[in-house]
């Protein structure tokens, strides 16, 4: 008599969650890291708005002769001094502030001039 074997391929349980699992140790390792790079790369770019509005800034006071206190707004600068008006990637809104102050962001924390 001739045996007829049943052999199916396949992975087991235990195989299975051995593979989910080493997912979800990778998954916990490379959210985190991917948020902070994000978060990291925000406050870049608004940092260096916060410097191209500066400079902005600072071109226009020149050529118009304003002494440091003196009030500039961003319409002042769009059209001549910066190409567009920039917008913060965090959804934050800037503020020009007077000759010899900072621009400053709504969001804060991080974003300022100095801080790389």
């Amino acid at each position: 008599m001739t045996r007829i074997r049943n052999k199916k391929k396949g992975f087991t349980l235990v195989e299975i969650m051995i593979v989910v699992l080493i997912i979800g140790i990778l998954l916990a390792i490379a959210v985190p890291n991917f948020v902070r790079a994000r978060e990291r790369s925000r406050a870049k770019t608004c940092v260096g708005n916060l410097k191209q509005i500066d400079s902005a800034k600072e071109q226009f006071a020149m050529e118009n002769r304003l002494d440091e206190g003196d009030s500039v707004d961003m319409t002042d600068l769009a059209p001549d001094y910066i190409k567009s008006e920039p917008q913060c990637p965090s959804g934050g809104t800037y503020t020009t502030g007077n000759i010899g102050e900072d621009p400053v962001c709504s969001i804060g924390g991080a974003h300022a001039i100095g801080a790389d």
